[in-house]
């Protein structure tokens, strides 16, 4: 069985430093070096989806949702730390354990369900990216996608040289994000009373429980449930127990630290929305109904002719870091799904080929990309059981996970953050179904 390095197209290492070598790197070099896996996880909470549904979140209420997105970024710490905790323990991702623990015919649906909740979500991405790229240099639909493809088969190739490479890039650009939105808040007016006020649980109508809807919906991405249990199985090798608990705990922190970049950057997006476009702001005043934000470019217009060029600039940067990332990130979920459900893998750089060429379609065509970013959120929905479910029972089961299964607390708020989530998104299919 290849490793999860091999297997997500890295360069297989020869010598791998146990936790003690690790440590002995020095007080900050040494805990620093078991941080990683889930900063790569963490960009998925912060895609172009993201973008678009917090915008308009705060464009349309102000600060009202902003308890929504601290819910969503707690049920997100429980569930990455669940699957990279799974991975750590068993050695295995997430797939091989449903490959392994299922019958056939359900390990067979899983991997096609996964399959295409990856490129789905590979597909959203890539298209923000693009949109982003048309946003800065005015280029057309074809030639963004033709360079956005580049970069992010450049971006994939920095695993040749190791993935610790490939987790620093990654985490560039999640804080490339933080920062783009910090600044931009600096520019702004902002109420502490409402912010605060917005913690407070409550929604105004029906189109906030909509939104509310999608900002929870679009929290827990299967793929990378997936990707994270295959980013730490041989990561940093454990000689007994009592080493591995010291992993688990360091594996807490780097899920708690990614976890709450991702969450910042998504409070700095509605914020900035509210602030800026939102009732009662400036920008509200311009336009009868307010600013016209339900694109992405809509957004970087809005912002714009409110707050200036510098903070739309800055948006569109954020929203390229998002987009480059996060599409090669679904690429390597996409690799980890086929490896684990079917014990079969291929080139990396081929399955990039192969999920850009729906993108390029949609490009070529000229068909409206919010349209395929909310397809892609109702395929993303439809997946989210069929990785939660699996998660949470793998966790408690003894026979998976020996003395490191969960206690039943866990194992209950696990399950009601999975119930939560299934229903959150069960209702937003309904919504979409009833033209909602």
């Amino acid at each position: 069985m290849p490793s999860s390095t091999a297997a997500l197209g890295g360069r297989p290492r020869s010598r791998r430093d146990g936790l003690s070598a690790v440590l002995a790197r020095g007080r900050i070099r040494g805990p620093l070096g078991l941080l990683g896996p889930g900063f790569v996880a963490a960009i998925a909470y912060v895609d172009p989806g993201n973008f678009a549904t917090n915008i308009s979140a705060g464009a349309r209420y102000g600060y009202l949702l902003l308890w929504v997105i601290v819910a969503a970024n707690l049920m997100a710490v429980l569930v990455q730390y669940l699957s990279s905790k799974l991975g750590l323990v068993t050695g295995r991702s997430l797939p091989e354990l449903c490959r392994d623990r299922y019958p056939r015919p359900i390990r067979f649906f899983l991997w096609g369900q996964a399959e295409v909740v990856a490129m789905a979500t590979d597909l959203a991405e890539f298209i923000g990216a693009a949109i982003a790229l048309q946003l800065l240099f005015g280029l057309g639909p074809l030639p963004s996608g033709l360079v956005t493809a580049a970069i992010t088969l450049i971006l994939l190739a920095v695993q040749r040289r190791g993935f610790r490479p490939y987790e620093l890039a990654i985490a560039a650009c999640l804080a490339t994000i933080v920062i783009a939105f910090a600044a931009s808040l600096a520019v702004v007016p902002l109420d502490p009373v409402g912010i605060l006020s917005g913690l407070r649980p409550r929604l105004a109508d029906a189109d906030s429980v909509l939104l509310a809807v999608g900002i929870i919906g679009a929290t827990v991405m299967p793929h990378v449930v997936y990707l994270h249990s295959a980013l730490v199985t041989d990561r940093v090798p454990h000689r007994d127990d009592a080493e591995l608990r010291v992993l688990l705990g360091y594996t807490r922190i780097d899920v708690v630290l990614a976890m709450c970049l991702a969450g910042a950057a998504n409070l700095a997006m509605l914020v900035l929305a509210a602030a800026a476009l939102g009732p009662g702001s400036a920008g509200a005043a311009e336009a009868p109904g307010g600013l016209a934000v339900d694109t992405l470019a809509g957004a970087r217009d809005a912002l714009a002719a409110t707050i200036g060029a510098l903070p739309a600039l800055l948006f569109v940067l954020a929203l390229l870091a998002s987009g480059l990332s996060s599409s090669s990130v679904g690429t390597m979920a996409g690799q980890v799904v086929m490896q684990g459900f079917i014990r079969r893998a291929i080139p990396i750089w081929i399955r990039r080929l192969v999920t850009i060429a729906p993108a390029m379609v949609v490009l070529a065509l000229g068909l409206e990309p919010t349209m395929v970013l909310i397809l892609s959120q109702v395929i993303l929905s439809l997946g989210i059981p069929f990785a939660l479910i699996p998660l949470v029972h793998l966790t408690g089961s003894r026979a998976v996970m020996g003395s490191l299964t969960n206690r039943r607390a866990l194992t209950v708020t696990a399950a009601v953050v999975a119930a939560t989530v299934v229903t959150m998104n069960g209702l937003l299919l309904v919504i979409l179904a009833l033209g909602g």
